[in-house]
């Protein structure tokens, strides 16, 4: 049986004492990427419970619950962050991507105590396509943090489109996976390419800032 209470335990032992001691930003995303390991255990919980309620199978609910409830899971810790501490913009940037980095890193390790880690090269795929699509998802609602977040009717009309769009994307994800052979490759190329894309949009950005 996968106790995934005891493996959030010792995830969060080490992570709790580096967030003792460091200071400033580093204490900032270590608290995000805690904040992305406790929303990965609840969604594990809500899912659960909503599959149950609606007597949905398992392949049901990774194909039409689990993608709403991670993704909006995710969100919860960087709204919280923004409305009791109220930051700049800037201090916000990337908080977003270290909740999804703590997610896929405590998704992944429950993936491996559930399956064994004896198929190394599924478990790459795997790992490097499940982490990147839980990036891209936090790049997607991490644009409208950044960029609508001055107006509230940008603010809320933008981070409900933002949102159903990295659900969607989510959804797609699962679907293909949960496939075979060829299908399912592509379901796991597709975030890695899509985080490429987003990195090299990223820097010609920050290169015409520069420049401008």
């Amino acid at each position: 049986m996968n106790y995934i209470e005891n493996i959030y335990i010792c995830l969060t032992g080490p992570i709790l004492l580096a967030f003792v001691c460091l200071r400033g930003s580093q204490r900032r995303s270590i608290l995000f990427v805690l904040g992305g390991v406790t929303a990965c255990l609840l969604s594990s919980y809500i899912s659960t419970f909503l599959a149950a309620v609606y007597g949905a199978s398992l392949f049901t609910a990774s194909l039409e619950i689990t993608p709403m409830v991670e993704e909006l899971m995710k969100l919860l810790p960087v709204l919280f962050y923004l409305l009791v501490f109220e930051p700049e913009k800037e201090e916000i940037a990337g908080g977003a991507l270290m909740v999804a980095l703590g997610f896929a890193t405590f998704e992944n390790v429950c993936y491996l105590s559930a399956n064994g880690a004896t198929r190394l090269l599924h478990l790459l795929i795997r790992g490097f396509g499940t982490g990147a699509m839980h990036v891209v998802c936090g790049t997607i609602v991490e644009i409208g943090i950044v960029y609508l977040w001055d107006r509230f009717w940008l603010r809320v009309a933008g981070m409900f489109g933002l949102l159903s769009v990295a659900i969607t994307y989510h959804g797609i994800y699962n679907i293909l996976v949960s496939q075979t052979d060829l299908a399912a490759l592509i379901g796991y190329l597709i975030p890695l390419l899509t985080a490429v894309l987003l990195l090299i949009i990223r820097r010609h950005i920050l290169r015409y800032r520069v420049l401008a």
